[in-house]
């Protein structure tokens, strides 16, 4: 929700437009950080360091990934049971980027990006308002009062 403040409440604001800002933006810093990875990669190929280590290099990169675009996507359904979990995951999300920056453009195709999880937040807070604010109406003397006559009190 980073780059919509509340206009993911009524869809507002230029959320249309913040939406394609944001795909756009998250696909163009993929394919870039896709440069930069073949770059490194090249560099590898320059130091002659071998297969075998392109290989691992190409596998933990795929795998990281992978990882993160799992971690990411399930960060926009729920909220993780887990925050211990969520903290060792963190430097192979960092290594993961691309699957980071693949599950948010995926998801704002559709959505901002956590948005349906914080609508379900926020409709369940709007919901216990309303059920706390009519539990607290009205004069709470009179209430006392209403209590005690019924129970046959006073």
């Amino acid at each position: 929700m980073r780059f919509f403040g509340t206009t993911w409440v009524a869809h507002d604001g230029g959320y249309a437009a913040r939406r394609v800002a944001v795909a756009a933006g998250s696909l163009v810093t993929g394919l870039a950080a896709c440069f930069v990875l073949r770059f490194a990669y090249q560099g590898l190929e320059i130091a002659e360091v071998g297969s075998f280590v392109g290989m691992l290099v190409v596998v933990m990169f795929a795998v990281c990934g992978a990882i993160a675009f799992r971690a990411t996507w399930e960060g926009f359904t729920r909220r993780p049971a887990d925050p211990g979990r969520e903290e060792s995951l963190r430097g192979l999300r960092a290594i993961g980027f691309i699957g980071s920056l693949a599950a948010y453009f995926l998801r704002s195709l559709t959505e901002a990006p956590g948005e349906g999880l914080r609508r379900r937040e926020y409709e369940a807070a709007l919901v216990q308002y309303e059920r706390r604010r009519t539990a607290r109406t009205g004069n709470p003397a009179a209430r006392r009062a209403a209590k005690g006559a019924k129970r046959g009190h006073r």
